[in-house]
């Protein structure tokens, strides 16, 4: 259920990428807030919750991401990924968010390599189609409902990733709890050309969705 930290500044009838932008811009309030210390927890809590989804224990291949600062945190889970002996493909993003990825090689080889990008690997580039490699798709999110409706970051950068997911392989969103939403009361605003995903994971715990 919505709950009353959960950021929703939508009343009315408003445009939907309007309504898109108003939430991203209250949930990164939100996320600015949470202190060093909270997230370094939720970093661990999430590696241990992605743990547990019974496509990414069985997987050799995921596709995952490295978490910007104010996002749930993804090194402890990239890490324990790669000590399982797990192919791990991290997006790559050039100009005009073209879509690439590239293999995790370790969080030394981490980079930001542009303002406001989250770090990208140096390893060599695998081109789009690479996401068909992947058996679960971990991607990141600023929100997720009930209906499997999520809310990214405003470029439109996974949408059209997800074009090269196999069929079959899941996608698992990953959110802090109050940004998982009650369709039925806070839906969140959904464009044709958005792709759903197949479950949402906290720090709390996972659930396939809808």
């Amino acid at each position: 259920m919505s709950g009353p930290d959960q950021p929703y500044p939508l009343h009315g009838s408003i445009e939907v990428e309007d309504a898109k932008e108003i939430l991203r811009k209250a949930i990164r309030t939100n996320r600015q807030s949470r202190s060093e210390r909270l997230r370094k927890e939720a970093a661990v809590a999430v590696a241990d919750v992605i743990e547990t989804i019974p496509d990414v224990a069985a997987a050799t291949c995921v596709a995952t991401y490295a978490a910007r600062p104010t996002e749930p945190g993804t090194a402890e889970m990239l890490e324990r990924l790669a000590a399982r002996g797990v192919r791990v493909l991290l997006p790559v993003l050039g100009a005009g968010l073209q879509r690439d990825w590239a293999e995790y090689g370790g969080p030394a080889d981490l980079q930001v390599r542009a303002p406001g990008r989250p770090p990208e690997p140096g390893t060599a580039p695998l081109g789009p189609e690479a996401l068909a490699l992947a058996d679960v798709v971990v991607a990141p999110a600023l929100a997720v409902d009930s209906r499997g409706v999520r809310l990214g970051q405003g470029g439109g950068w996974y949408d059209r990733a997800l074009e090269h997911i196999r069929p079959g392989a899941r996608v698992v969103a990953v959110v802090f709890p109050e940004e998982v939403y009650d369709a039925d009361d806070r839906p969140l605003p959904l464009e044709p050309h958005d792709k759903t995903v197949d479950a949402v994971a906290t720090p709390l715990g996972w659930r396939w969705l809808p």
